[in-house]
Formats: structure tokens, sequence, C-alpha cells
């Protein structure tokens, strides 16, 4: 009879990544586990079950026909596992060492870093931070694949049946020009604007084209001078030219003191609604709920930007 104290959780772990991924680096990367130690582990199935279970081919790693036979009950474990053992099992984030891993844009971290990490300071000391770069297109394969925890931002595409969401606040556009500017000084009126060259940000996030769509429904037109791929860089080009870009405001009030004014747009503007994203599968992990209720606590209803907004210029 084969020896079922040999089969630990960690192989069986393997086995379902492997056979969701089809791809050993991804399923390491999955499991948090290096490349070799996923190699140990598979050759261990291997030995263990009398089969190579996955074999390369050159699309990616192929299930042989006894792998597609258990890797459904086994899938099946895992789940009951999950739903009737680990969810019950305490989380104490004082004590945890979990690595946090966040996708947003670049603006995105502007906001919900700074008031993530001062929390964790103080109620979980041990706790690391990854921003983790996922394109948009990818975001719910992501979450689906334990890739990342949450997904902060605005992605209005973000509706699979299994993606959970929280509304944590809506983030006002502004428009940055330079205080050097030849002809805009305190105010900045509607045929500045439009008389302006302009920087737009075609960034992987969706917001900017809530403000591009506003323009198109007024039937207004400006002269675009120069598209950009990231936020990252508009500060410092609108600061040494008369160029305007209209951007988040974070991105504004982070910058106010590097040669920009901040104005309100000098027209009706949309708000971005910001949220958190998260996989239903995820809810069966009680770290992952730790950090959904500690980030809803930081933000909901509380823009972060607000505190820090003495450069911003009020409508008049």
């Amino acid at each position: 009879m084969t020896d079922i104290g040999r089969l630990d959780l960690n192989l069986l772990l393997l086995l379902e990544a492997l056979h969701e991924d089809l791809n050993l680096s991804a399923a390491a990367r999955r499991l948090r586990v290096s490349q070799p130690t996923a190699s140990a582990n598979l050759q261990k199935l291997r030995l263990f079950f009398g089969d190579q279970l996955f074999v390369r081919t050159g699309r990616g790693m192929k299930p042989t026909p006894f792998a597609e036979t258990i890797c459904s009950p086994v899938r099946e474990s895992l789940d009951i596992l999950r739903r009737d053992v680990v969810r019950r099992t305490s989380f104490n984030p004082e004590n945890s060492e979990r690595l946090i891993r966040i996708t947003t844009s670049d603006v995105g971290v502007m906001i919900v870093i700074p008031p993530l990490l001062d929390a964790l300071r103080k109620t979980a000391p041990h706790m690391d931070v990854r921003v983790v770069p996922i394109a948009h297109n990818r975001l719910e394969e992501a979450l689906e694949k334990n890739e990342i925890d949450v997904a902060f931002g605005y992605f209005p595409d973000l509706t699979g049946s299994n993606i959970m969401t929280q509304f944590l606040f809506d983030h006002p556009f502004a428009c940055l020009v330079s205080e050097r500017h030849s002809t805009i000084s305190d105010h900045l009126s509607l045929d500045q604007f439009l008389a302006a060259d302009h920087i737009v940000i075609n960034e992987q996030g969706r917001s900017q084209e809530l403000f591009e769509r506003r323009l198109h429904e007024l039937g207004w037109q400006r002269r675009i001078l120069l598209h950009l791929p990231h936020f990252m860089s508009v500060p410092q080009l609108v600061a040494s030219s008369d160029m305007i870009a209209t951007v988040p405001r974070s991105l504004g009030i982070w910058y106010q003191n590097a040669g920009l004014k901040i104005f309100p747009p000098p027209m009706e503007s949309p708000m971005i609604q910001l949220r958190q994203f998260w996989h239903r599968r995820l809810n069966d992990d009680p770290m992952v709920t730790w950090l959904h209720r500690l980030l809803g606590s930081l933000l909901i209803g509380k823009d972060p930007s607000m505190a820090f907004s003495e450069g911003y210029v009020s409508p008049n």
C-alpha cells in the first residue's frame, strides 16, 4: 500500500498550481517558493505516484492522463481544507511575517502606500509590502491565480463574478501649471485651458479616460503636444514649460513644492471612484480579510491627499 504519509500538503498545492498554470515558474511564484524547491517537490510527486504527471511541450507543461484523473479530487480536497479548516485559523498581525502584494498605478502608490505603511508600523511591524506590476488586461487572472492580494484604483472592467469590490472614496482631477507660466498666474480660465499645449497620460489604468470622455462630451478640443505612458515625469515637464497636465489631484499635491500650481479644471469634471478589489477565494484567507478591513478603515470616505492640499487653488 502506498505510504500516504509521504504526501504532504505542499506537494498537493504544487499539483493544483501546476494543473492551473501549466508552468513550473508560475506555480512557484503562486506558492511563494523558489523554482528549485518547486522542481524538487514535483520530483517527489512523480516518485510517489509513479507517473510523470506533467511533461514539457513547446507550449508549456501538459498533464498526463493520470494527472487529469487525480487533479479534480485533489482540488476538491484542498477547497475543503481552505473552507473548513484554514479559514478558522487565527491571524495575529503583530507576529505575522506575511508579504502583502498590491497592484496599483504609480499615482495609486502615492495615495494608498503611505497610510498603509504607517498602519503596519503600528499594528504589523514584521509584515512587508510589495507593489506588483500587473497589466490591466491580466488583473482578473492575477487575482484568481493568487499573484496579488488586492488591487487598488479605478478598474471599471474588473467585474467578474468572483471579483469582490469595495468603494473607498472619490478622487478629483486637477490641472498642473508651472509657477513660471507665461500667461497663467493665479487663475486658470477655460480659454487659457483650451489655448494651452497639453500633456496627456496614456497609462494602463483607466482614470484618464474619464476626463478625456468629458471633454469629448462637451465638444471641446485642445492641442495635445505630448503623450506619455506614465505619470512620474509629468511634474518636472510641466514645471519647466508652458504645458498643462490634467491628472489625479494627488500627483500635484505630492509635487506642490516643485514649481507647480494646482488648479481645479475650468469645467465640471468627473470624479475618479477608487476601490479595492480581491478574489472571492481569498475570503478564506484570514490575513487577506484583515488587510481588506484595514484598508477600509484607512480609506473609506478618507482621501489621504486631502491632508496635504495646502497648495491647491480653490475654484472662484
